[in-house]
């Protein structure tokens, strides 16, 4: 068998979409939950093959977006609500 020769190039790519169309959602409305975001991105932006749920979107954005996007905890429902940052 032969070993992956690629540079990752594809899973590059689908990394920098989903970043940039998270962050412009946010910017859009700012105080949305990462359901809202799951929800936008695979009905609306049909990125469906992606697999997302709530729960990897959640870890998604403190590991890859720290430095853009904020959190602020929700006291009433305990979920994170999300904000671009200055």
């Amino acid at each position: 068998m032969v070993g992956m020769k690629g540079k990752g190039s594809q899973k590059e790519a689908r990394l920098e979409r989903l970043k940039e169309e998270i962050a412009s959602y946010i910017e859009d409305r700012p105080g949305c939950s990462a359901a809202d975001i799951v929800a936008y991105l695979s009905n609306e932006r049909k990125m469906r093959n992606h697999g997302l749920t709530a729960r990897k979107i959640g870890y998604f954005i403190p590991r890859y977006m720290k430095n853009r996007i904020g959190f602020k905890l929700d006291t009433t429902t305990g979920k994170r609500t999300y904000h671009t940052m200055a």
